[in-house]
């Protein structure tokens, strides 16, 4: 174990920005929560105890996939076997765990988050409920790998959501979109009973989504001569 920050540094550093974002955006409060992000077979993860809204690159420990320290003065977060789990299981690049207020008060209430809204088939569509398990145990990082299974984010019963993505900053964009979702549903809920997008909407956006390269900036094309 050695406590240079030469290993994943900037990876460590950019764990740290990404807790500090989901701080101010009230994803993460206090010490409650844990983000990571992976290289090869290293693991740049929150330390237990931080506050992560303030949170230092030397407030992140490197693990390697089997738990093992390889770098920082701090243990890692109590979800460790937790994120390890899911890039074993899904071979991900980041995992942002959360007990954002709107996620957490839905897992509280619903098995399964429906797809109410077409953004949320960038999360594989509705997000699954994982039952609940005493945090940092076996039983958790089981009931939730099982609940990602096709899906980029999961809900913690009476407990969070999770998160992941081939890179840190895609999974944090999903853990935003996750709590937005969860807002929506919240508000349409108190509204009456909310709509749910069935395949074939659903399958109508995907296609639509691909034609039109949806989620990128388009160029103006030139304007030609002849036709100003």
């Amino acid at each position: 174990m050695t406590g240079s920050s030469s290993v994943l540094g900037p990876e460590r550093a950019a764990v740290a920005e990404a807790c500090r974002r989901l701080g101010a955006e009230g994803l993460l409060i206090g010490t409650a929560g844990n983000v990571s992000a992976r290289v090869e077979d290293r693991v740049a993860i929150t330390a237990t105890g931080a506050v992560l809204a303030d949170l230092t690159a030397e407030q992140v420990t490197v693990v390697d996939l089997d738990g093992n320290i390889v770098a920082g003065t701090l243990e890692p977060t109590s979800e460790l076997d937790l994120h390890l789990g899911v890039y074993h299981r899904y071979g991900t690049g980041a995992v942002v765990h959360t007990h954002a207020p709107m996620a957490t008060a839905l897992s509280c209430v619903l098995d399964e988050l429906p797809c109410i809204h077409y953004q949320l088939l960038a999360l594989g569509g509705s997000v699954r409920v994982a039952p609940y398990a005493t945090f940092g145990t076996p039983e958790l990082a089981e009931s939730v790998l099982t609940a990602l299974d096709g899906r980029s984010a999961a809900l913690m019963a009476s407990h969070g959501a999770l998160t992941h993505a081939p890179t840190l900053a895609k999974a944090v964009e999903h853990a935003l979109l996750l709590e937005w979702a969860c807002g929506v549903y919240q508000h349409a809920a108190a509204l009456g009973t909310p709509r749910v997008l069935d395949e074939h909407q659903q399958l109508a956006v995907i296609e639509a989504a691909i034609a039109r390269n949806y989620g990128t900036t388009h160029p103006v094309p030139p304007v030609q001569e002849g036709n100003r």
